[in-house]
């Protein structure tokens, strides 16, 4: 059976607003409390096991957060796949889940325990996953492959510039934790309501695709192939269908290695600058704030660029690859000479790696998509494995802290992850776009036989 090539039209600026401020409110929501607000909740200078313990308790809160939106996303997206009728398939998920979110912020600022603290950072993890579940999915909804780099850069670069803006707020406005944890809420609440309200968003009966021949594709069923039999890479509809398909699953691991990576070097700054290299607690947070600011610009840019690129060439593998060696450089540079002057440029060299990464292997992820039906579901899987890496970092990098006694050996270990995940991405073969699609189409009219095999460029 031949499949269809599905198209979709081409959106404007107002969409890419729209989705930039979703994406800076939800980031803004989880990594200044991931950067800031737990750390100083959960410090224990005065403890008598030290402050390793603070560490430990941090990472253990962060990791046991992470775990409940591991489920919570993938979750959330495969019931918003399965939505028909007239209401709308993204926007009830991403109402709720910037609600549960904001709700739950204010209990992580009134907790005073680490177990309230805990149990209430577990629901903000999982309204934020509901939410980006809900927010990924429309790149595949709506989105043609040549403008996925671009908003694939736009959730990227939000990322960063939600740790700047929220870390900046706390500190320059001198807000105390509780109160840090109310602006964050109201941001979300408001922020995260209009746009969810105000994003286009296909009912579950009018997805509103059309084929090439300019046929609508009722219900988008049919997965995004250029090749026929290509369905069988993946069953439609099956539970664990993205799973067993060859080139999602490596997408997917890769992502959350180098995710890991990426938070080794990072989630422990604050406790890096106090302890590791020994500054008073108001230095540290004002360091921390340069230190994130300048890895803020260095992650748009690349962000902005890389998506760029990748959306001309029609290729993201390579890009991947490359940018998580530059991550990588981060780490190495922090382990030969641990200064304050080496950790700002770190933090330039990192954001340009995680920057040009995080963009290019969304962007991947959506070429390589198994099924049209399950957007939702695998792109909560996707946004799934970058989150639960940002928050496992915290976990294994107090272990790391806890075994040698400082920070060296987290930043090793996030120098091999960041390599390690970039050689498990390129395992997966990228697809041909829509462009190479179209002259694929075109030569199999002149010779059947050229068409063979077009659904992946090795």
């Amino acid at each position: 059976m031949s499949e269809t090539q599905i198209t979709r039209a081409r959106v404007g600026r107002a969409w890419f607003t729209l989705f930039t401020l979703a994406w800076i409110v939800l980031w803004t929501a989880q990594l200044t409390p991931l950067q800031l607000l737990l750390p100083l909740q959960l410090d224990t200078p005065d403890s008598a096991s030290g402050w390793v313990r603070g560490v430990v308790s941090s990472g253990i809160v962060l990791g046991v957060g992470g775990l409940a939106g591991v489920f919570a996303g993938p979750v959330a997206g495969a019931l918003s796949d399965r939505q028909s009728g007239s209401r709308p398939k993204r926007r009830p998920w991403a109402l709720a889940g910037v609600w549960v979110a904001a709700a739950c912020l204010l209990c992580t600022g009134a907790s005073t325990s680490a177990l309230g603290i805990g149990a209430a950072w577990v629901g903000v993890c999982i309204g934020t996953a509901i939410a980006s579940a809900a927010f990924a999915a429309m790149i595949a909804d709506q989105l043609p492959p040549e403008q996925r780099g671009a908003a694939s850069s736009a959730a990227s670069s939000a990322q960063a510039l939600g740790i700047v803006l929220g870390v900046g707020a706390v500190v320059l406005l001198g807000l105390s934790i509780a109160a840090g944890y109310v602006m964050l809420a109201i941001e979300v609440a408001v922020i995260g309501t209009l746009t969810s309200v105000l994003l286009p968003d296909p009912s579950g009966s009018a997805a509103g695709l059309r084929s090439e021949q300019g046929a609508v594709v009722p219900g988008a069923t049919v997965p995004f192939t250029t090749t026929p039999g290509a369905a069988a890479r993946a069953p439609e509809g099956h539970r664990f269908g993205s799973i067993r398909d060859h080139d999602f699953r490596w997408v997917l691991i890769g992502r959350l290695v180098v995710n890991i990576g990426n938070a080794l070097g990072t989630s422990l700054f604050l406790f890096f600058l106090l302890y590791g290299l020994g500054q008073e607690h108001a230095a540290a947070e004002d360091n921390l704030l340069i230190v994130v600011v300048v890895y803020t610009v260095f992650v748009v840019v690349a962000s902005v660029a890389a998506g760029l690129v990748s959306d001309r060439l029609g290729r993201r593998r390579g890009l991947a690859l490359a940018a998580t060696v530059v991550q990588a450089l981060s780490g190495v540079l922090l382990v030969v000479s641990p200064t304050f002057g080496t950790t700002i440029v770190a933090a330039g060299v990192m954001g340009v790696g995680y920057g040009a990464f995080s963009t290019v292997g969304l962007a991947f992820a959506t070429d390589v998509l198994p099924s049209e039906r399950d957007h939702g579901r695998d792109l909560g899987l996707v946004n799934t494995a970058a989150a639960l890496g940002q928050l496992l970092g915290p976990v294994i990098g107090a272990l790391l802290v806890a075994l040698v006694g400082g920070f060296w050996l987290v930043f090793s270990v996030a120098a091999v992850l960041s390599v390690a995940g970039g050689a498990l991405t390129v395992l997966a073969r990228e697809r041909a776009t829509a462009t190479a699609a179209t002259a694929i189409t075109a030569a199999a009219a002149v010779d059947p036989a050229a068409a063979a095999g077009g659904n992946t460029l090795d």
